[in-house]
């Protein structure tokens, strides 16, 4: 998944590196602590931007189911934190979605495209580990993962086509921001990151799951 020389995406331009894989498959309470929260915050910013973008009907009904399926996946992921007797806590944020956004332009109309196309970033990102974990972590988290990539896929695909719509109403190029924010996701996902975390990089240093507590990414 992750070999050298050999990664294709339509978006992204770096695979998971290894040692995120690995330090995945010995810290699953974390993996799953934190994807539940990612499904939390995936459904919080698809009502944000329906209550953002209130005017734009189709906006507002595709994020409206998406929201939906988001909840659904959070419920999936609670269960099986449940089933699994992990004890919950709370994490400490880690870098990628808020260094993401810094991104995000402040006015429109080029803010709407920004904000879909770093929900693309984050959804295919979700997607392309989600491809990554489910050939190398054990059972039973290997089956929830197979499961939640194919919704991914779809999610990444449905903000990229509307911020090429935002862009195309609004006159912009829409290339040059994906570009910009590829480089910048590339970074964050292969530079060595101080917290472990679903979007975050190669580990700084073997676990560091005691300092993970306080907070919520």
């Amino acid at each position: 998944m992750s070999g050298a020389g050999a990664f294709a995406h339509p978006l992204l331009r770096a695979a998971t590196p290894e040692t995120w894989i690995a330090e995945a498959c010995t810290l699953p309470d974390v993996l799953l602590i934190d994807h539940a929260n990612c499904e939390k915050k995936a459904a919080s910013t698809a009502l944000a931007l329906m209550f953002a973008y209130a005017e734009d009907l189709e906006l507002t009904d595709k994020m409206s189911r998406l929201a939906r399926e988001e909840l659904r996946h959070y419920e999936q992921v609670a269960k099986l934190i449940g089933a699994l007797k992990i004890a919950p806590q709370r994490l400490a944020p880690g870098r990628y979605a808020a260094q993401l956004r810094r991104l995000v332009a402040r006015e429109e109309p080029a803010r709407e495209v920004d904000l879909m196309i770093c929900g693309a970033f984050i959804e295919a990102r979700s997607c392309e580990r989600f491809a990554a974990l489910g050939a190398a972590i054990a059972s039973p988290l290997d089956d929830l993962f197979r499961g939640l990539h194919e919704a991914e896929s779809r999610h990444f695909q449905l903000y990229l086509d509307l911020g090429r719509r935002a862009a195309g109403r609004a006159g912009l190029n829409v290339d040059q921001r994906i570009a910009a924010f590829a480089a910048c996701e590339a970074q964050l996902i292969t530079d060595p990151d101080p917290l472990f975390r679903f979007h975050s990089g190669p580990p700084q240093q073997a676990s560091v799951a005691a300092r993970q507590v306080r907070g919520s990414d």
